[in-house]
């Protein structure tokens, strides 16, 4: 069953060779007891550990069931070992750290049993080396016998077709050397056993066959000249593989056993995860508290459509922090031109009429409200109260102070009824009317107030604002005609008392809601829809509107018309076009605004930019900067917190590493057992694995802790309430981190760990 041809092995230290076995050829049969003698340095350990797969042979070849052993590859000695080798050490060469059982039920672990068949069968090995009712003590709570007991039921248990045992009884008394050697000899009779040992007298009484060794060289084989029996059967060898399971296992038992070490190795690492899971909190908070504040404040800012539109892409934004960062006050005598960055900020916007109605297409369930700026001029004039007549001047275009009072849109929601107050008067804005909008403190513009026909040296009660009235007067009345001209009229008492002006009032003062003052507190007049469709139907088909369109310059000022004052734009002032000049959308909430805008945005899918119509978002642009702000903060604080996880990382590499200098003896027996190069780096990983857990987990719960008495100190100093808040996934984040982090760390050691020469590892004390 088991053939060495010509097999040769060498050690070289420095320039010396020293050569451990001299081309040594043995066959051995099944069920028989060999005894290797020899004096120290002769060569038998070098034997038997290349027979067990600890060390490799120069030359030669080593023949299991006629099966030659030359190509084996390094994961075929490990199943070998598993499947084909029981090993007896003097030293024993048990795992401290966990039961008996666990000890036996390694080797069968390696070989992939299931955990009920590994625990039966490490049973029934224990009972028959007597010591199943030892199973679940520790190596260290039995005798030097026991010990070598547990030894043997290792070797067995996994029904291996050869027992090596390295002087078995050499750190036993004589009686308890007598009962193991027994217990040897009843092994042989069903299997092959070599042992090697020092004492003659033990070879002579126990073995069937006695080999003697010097210098390398066999020099006496007692049975040397019996016919070998032939063993043809195949060798089956099954591939051996530590569960992840077995690996944390027996992680888990050592780092017991250090309890203390593995505390302040864990501490290290949970400061940063405490540091960083309370900045992560208190971000998380803040930024609640922020966009709860943006909802309550922002949400219903409108999205503004203009004649104008400022791009804010990234790309102009890296523009104008490049043109910022230009070499400043040189001494060249040149002047460098430059082109604006606002002006390739701006946009023009063409709004036409087909663009309006695929406004009046929008999903009105997402507005609380819709205003319009119109360019049309309001004819209107009023009498002062020391009977003297004014026009009320309403401007025109972008720069008008004036515009359509927000139209509902939504019975859920009304904007205007959400911001504003009504002190006085009532809306209705399916009636021609004016509304007026004072700020928080019951001020507005005087010039707006002269503007509007009052005395502005002392205070105006409302019920003096309610009862005045304007008169709207059409253009045929107030444009005179004069040759191919037309000149404003300025006989504003003619045109107050003429018939055919329409008289309006401000129906209504308005006033910010208290709670909303951060978002709108400002001043000026609305007018009702109702009033500017009435005043373009009129003046649509007036005669100064009719000659304009008729005509190549400015029927007012005899002016040619140029880029800012075109034709279309005179028409527009005059009331020949409904077309508004800008257009407000007020959203209900964050998420209807990003459905307005994404509405917005497909309008100018593949149109060419100049034809595109931009916006503002005045609302995302703030939340942007308050939210890049956050981050940005959250980020610095972080990074400084994550000093300490760089520390505890080489702390974790260097723990690691001094755990596998004291398991170097454990990594011998798991190798000797069958244990792959990955499975002890399996092992080692699994502890570093286990480290971060626990460090991650204590970490996250005290940082968790920690939220309470933070949350009192801030609400007692700011007012806010419940501001930490640990999120569920930076929770798991931090975990995994944690956990890769020690992982990373401890890698290394680990692969240094799987390179350990398996003989010397098994010598380390």
């Amino acid at each position: 069953m088991l053939k060495l041809k010509n097999i040769k092995k060498s050690y070289k230290t420095g320039d010396f060779v020293q050569h451990a076995l001299k081309g040594v050829s043995l066959e051995f049969n099944n069920n028989e007891f060999v005894a290797i003698l020899g004096p120290s340095g002769s060569g038998k350990t070098t034997l038997l550990n290349i027979i067990g797969g600890l060390d490799r042979y120069d030359s030669g070849d080593l023949i299991i069931n006629n099966k030659s052993t030359k190509k084996f590859k390094a994961t075929e000695w490990d199943a070998y070992r598993n499947n084909c080798i029981g090993f007896i050490f003097q030293s024993y060469n048990l795992i401290s750290h966990i039961s008996v059982l666990e000890n036996v039920e390694m080797a069968l672990t390696l070989s992939g049993y299931n955990r009920k068949d590994r625990k039966q069968k490490a049973m029934e090995a224990l009972e028959r080396v007597g010591l199943k009712q030892h199973a679940h003590k520790k190596p260290n709570q039995l005798s030097g016998g026991q010990m070598q007991r547990v030894a043997i039921a290792r070797a067995l248990v996994n029904d291996p077709e050869i027992i090596l045992a390295d002087e078995p009884t050499g750190a036993l008394d004589s009686t308890t050397s007598l009962q193991i050697m027994n217990l040897i000899q009843e092994i042989s009779k069903e299997k092959l056993v070599i042992m090697v040992t020092h004492n003659p007298d033990l070879a002579k009484t126990y073995a069937n066959r006695i080999i003697e060794f010097k210098d390398g060289e066999i020099i006496n084989d007692s049975n040397a000249n019996e016919q070998k029996k032939s063993d043809n059967s195949e060798i089956h060898i099954k591939k051996t593989v530590l569960s992840y399971l077995s690996a944390l296992h027996l992680s888990f038992n050592n780092i017991k056993t250090k309890k203390g070490r593995t505390f302040l190795t864990s501490f290290a690492a949970f400061i940063g995860i405490i540091g960083i899971a309370l900045i992560l909190a208190l971000s998380n908070g803040f930024q609640v508290e922020i966009d709860r504040f943006e909802k309550d404040t922002l949400a219903q800012m409108p999205i503004t459509i203009s004649t104008q539109a400022v791009s804010m892409d990234e790309e102009t934004i890296q523009e104008m922090i490049e043109s910022n960062d230009q070499e400043k006050f040189i001494d060249d005598k040149v002047v460098k031109p430059i082109e604006s960055a606002m002006h390739t900020m701006v946009h023009e916007n063409v709004i036409t009429q087909e663009y309006m109605e695929y406004i009046d297409k929008i999903d009105k369930s997402q507005l609380s409200g819709i205003s319009y700026q119109l360019a049309t001029a309001l004819n209107i004039v009023t009498q002062n109260d020391d009977g003297s007549y004014q026009k009320v001047s309403t401007g025109s275009g972008v720069s008008d102070m004036w515009s359509v009072y927000p139209t509902k849109t939504s019975d859920e929601a009304d904007m205007m009824e959400n911001t504003y107050d009504v002190l006085a008067g009532t809306i209705d804005t399916s009636s021609p009317g004016l509304i007026l909008e004072i700020n928080s403190t019951n001020s507005i513009d005087q010039t707006i107030l002269e503007n509007l026909g009052f005395k502005t040296d002392e205070d105006i009660t409302f019920e003096d604002i309610l009862n005045k009235e304007y008169k709207v007067v059409t253009n045929n009345d107030y444009y005179q005609n004069i040759g191919d001209y037309f000149i404003p009229s300025t006989d504003y008492e003619s045109l107050y008392n003429g018939s055919n002006s329409d008289t309006v009032k401000i129906e209504a003062i308005i006033r910010v809601k208290e709670d909303k003052e951060s978002f709108a507190n400002g001043s000026g007049v609305y007018y009702t829809e109702e009033l500017v469709n009435q005043i373009i139907d009129k003046n649509k088909e007036s005669d100064i509107v009719k000659a304009q369109e008729n005509t190549d310059f400015n029927v007012m000022t005899g002016a040619t018309f140029d880029e800012e004052n075109t034709k279309d734009t005179i028409l527009a002032y005059l009331g020949a076009d409904s077309v508004p000049v800008a257009v407000y959308l007020y959203p209900q909430d964050f998420d209807a605004k990003d459905e307005i805008t994404t509405y917005l945005d497909e309008y100018n899918e593949g149109k060419n930019e100049e034809d595109q119509i931009l916006y503002t978002d005045v609302a995302a642009i703030m939340s942007s900067l308050s939210g890049s702000i956050m981050d940005a903060i959250t980020i610095v604080l972080i990074a400084f917190s994550s000093i300490s996880l760089i520390v505890s990382s080489i702390m974790i590499a260097i723990i690691t590493y001094i755990s596998v200098l004291e398991r170097t003896k454990e990594i011998g027996i798991l190798r000797a057992l069958g244990a792959r190069g990955k499975d002890i780096t399996r092992v080692f990983n699994a502890e570093t694995m286990i480290i971060g857990f626990c460090s991650g987990a204590l970490g996250l719960i005290i940082a968790y802790l920690l939220t309470f008495p933070v949350n009192m100190i801030i609400e007692n100093m700011f007012g806010l309430a419940g501001v930490a808040k640990l999120n569920p996934i930076h929770a798991i984040l931090l975990l995994v981190i944690s956990v890769s982090l020690t992982v990373l760390s401890g890698f290394i050691p680990a692969k240094m760990a799987s390179k350990k020469d398996t003989v010397i590892a098994l010598r380390t004390e």
